[in-house]
């Protein structure tokens, strides 16, 4: 390996950003594909850095002759190309292309772990589409019984691409929202807690496991399908079930290929028994705290570990490891700062945890550089006991817990008004000309763009949620009813299936204007080709996907066509689009092109 070896990291993000700050005392410099402002590219300045999606192949191969060694920060990346790179070129591909096809679909996971005799949860693949899936989904109820867990093969991550079937009245939800999707079902388990172990791979020339090294299973804690806590060591699981949970991590990785350090999360069954749920290729969220809690060695061996990410590059430059890892503290707690209602919500959590002293006990803050969104990790803070218990640490870090808490809560009621109609915009008082309605509140923060257009027009409005799975009798009245009522134009939004917008438009004689929303799959091409695809007979206007600007503008066109004050707006609201794009182009002429880009960057 060279003294000065160059690792390309496909992402940027927080995990590459931690990367890239356990690498540098060690001089190993770490090249990035991903956005210009990524967290990881506002502290690694290599001259190899590439801007651009680390989805492109061009870009990927491009990375790749810079570097002697290409790793992940996300399994969500093109295989085949890496395929390509490892076969064609010199450089190393870690973890392998093998272990990551593998991951990206995750009913093959499953099974391919159930054939290596890995404990894994009862599962079967979902055949086909609209009946022939409705009908799949009755089998499968009828062999899991209820609940069971629907779930997408492929890009869904932090419990999005999951639904839990409770009952009869959910297969038709289910049916409209995983329609287009690969899926597969897994018979729901009880379960006491979930356990995640980080395990280090090496492997020899031949591929085979040389090193298998777990770390301190650790329990985490999920809340609206994130991850919102961890406990090290875990709260109530006995220490034979955590070293069991460790064995079968290491069982796990020594079936994948490629070196690095991999994440197994696994649920402990009311019997204490271990069912491997999940694996992830990479550093990994519940991992965080061992930044701190510092796994080292007691004996004389001298290598020792500050973090996963020091292990991973431990791994994949096939360096020495130790015989075992061991915490150095006796508790650690890692809450993750999830981002609140407002963008400056987690502020007081931050100033209060860097505010904490404890004895023998001891809190680290970590940010990520990103923009603070609701439900966004942006951060995370841990907390340790050099001697404590984990319930002692537990009430020093309570303060912690509970801010977190009321943050998740006020994101929670946040959502709640978000259904309210008056929450949206200013409403107007006239009589109402264009309906804006949506198959569920989540398609609201999309229309709001569209709301505002209409206020800024001066347009009276008015906005309903009407699914046309969930409340298909009330889809049906609302658009029959909303040509007497005054209604001129109606706007419809809906993800996934995308039916609203259609199924309103058979059911009126009004103008129907639908706005295809981005929803967890296929980035809204399912919902616009949806929507663009009525059948002759029932016509619908389609715009772009999450586009409720030109939404609105197309229904002011409508209005404008019999009410002339409108059709004043909007010539004048031309015009001035036409005098913007002018003075553009005469600034441009006045100065270079490099002044003008300096002001667009600083306006």
């Amino acid at each position: 390996m060279s003294p000065n070896p160059i690792i390309g990291l496909l992402g940027g993000g927080q995990l590459g950003r931690m990367l890239c700050q356990s690498a540098a005392p060690l001089n190993v410099e770490i090249a990035i594909l991903d956005a210009e402002n990524a967290p990881a590219m506002q502290i690694n300045q290599s001259n190899h850095n590439i801007h651009g999606s680390y989805k492109d192949a061009e870009k990927i191969r491009e990375l790749a002759s810079h570097c002697s060694i290409l790793s992940v920060e996300t399994e969500h990346v093109d295989t085949t190309v890496l395929e390509e790179i490892a076969t064609s070129t010199k450089v190393a591909v870690c973890p392998s292309w093998k272990t990551l096809r593998l991951i990206q679909d995750k009913y093959e996971q499953k099974a391919y772990l159930a054939k290596q005799g890995v404990p894994v949860v009862d599962h079967v693949a979902i055949e086909g589409s609209g009946d022939a899936m409705h009908a799949s989904f009755k089998a499968v109820s009828t062999k899991f019984g209820y609940p069971w867990m629907l779930k997408a093969r492929k890009d869904s991550y932090d419990g999005r691409g999951n639904l839990k079937i409770s009952s009869e009245a959910d297969l038709g939800r289910a049916v409209a929202e995983f329609g287009g999707l690969s899926c597969y079902a897994e018979k729901f388990v009880p379960f006491q807690c979930e356990l995640s172990i980080l395990v280090i791979r090496t492997e020899d020339d031949e591929g085979r496991s040389k090193r298998l090294l777990p770390y301190p299973a650790v329990e985490t804690v999920h809340e609206d399908n994130i991850c919102s806590r961890v406990y090290m060591p875990p709260r109530t699981t006995p220490a034979p079930v955590c070293e069991r949970a460790q064995q079968v991590a290491s069982d796990v990785v020594d079936k994948l290929w490629g070196r690095g350090i991999f994440a197994v999360e696994t649920f402990v069954t009311q019997d204490n028994e271990i069912l491997v749920n999940e694996i992830a290729p990479r550093p990994h969220n519940s991992g965080h705290l061992f930044i701190e809690a510092v796994p080292y060695m007691r004996n004389a061996d001298v290598v020792c570990f500050r973090s996963q990410f020091k292990a991973q590059l431990t791994s994949i430059l096939d360096e020495a490891l130790p015989s075992k890892l061991e915490p150095y503290v006796s508790s650690s707690i890692m809450i993750n700062i999830l981002g609140g209602a407002n963008p400056d919500s987690h502020l007081p959590l931050v100033e209060k945890a860097k505010s904490m002293y404890g004895d023998k006990m001891a809190v680290y803050v970590h940010l990520y550089g990103k923009e603070s969104k609701p439900s966004r990790k942006i951060g995370h803070v841990t907390v340790t006991g050099l001697v404590a218990s984990i319930a002692e640490l537990e009430e020093f870090a309570k303060p912690l817990v509970d801010m977190a808490s009321d943050m998740r809560r006020e994101r929670l009621q946040a959502r709640s008004k978000a259904l309210r109609p008056e929450q949206a915009a200013v409403k107007p008082t006239k009589a109402p000309l264009v309906l804006v309605t949506m198959g569920s509140d989540s398609d609201l923060p999309v229309l709001k763009a569209g709301i505002d257009i209409l206020n800024q027009f001066g347009v009276p409005w008015e906005v309903d949620i009407t699914s046309a799975h969930r409340t298909p009798a009330k889809m049906a009245g609302v658009a029959t009813n909303a040509a007497a009522r005054g209604i001129k134009v109606i706007i419809a939004a809906a993800g996934g299936a995308a039916h609203l917008p259609g199924m309103v438009s058979a059911y009126t004689t009004l103008p129907v204007i639908g706005v295809p929303v981005k929803a967890t799959h296929l980035d809204g091409i399912d919902s616009l080709l949806s929507i663009v695809s009525m059948p002759r007979g029932v016509p619908t206007a389609t715009v772009g996907i999450n586009n409720s600007t030109n939404a609105a503008l197309l229904a002011i066109r409508h209005l404008g066509a019999f009410i002339p004050a409108f059709h004043d707006k909007m010539k004048a609201y031309q015009l001035q689009n036409e005098k913007q794009v002018e003075d553009k182009a005469s600034r441009l002429r006045d100065i270079d092109v490099e002044a003008y880009l300096a002001q667009m960057k600083n306006p």
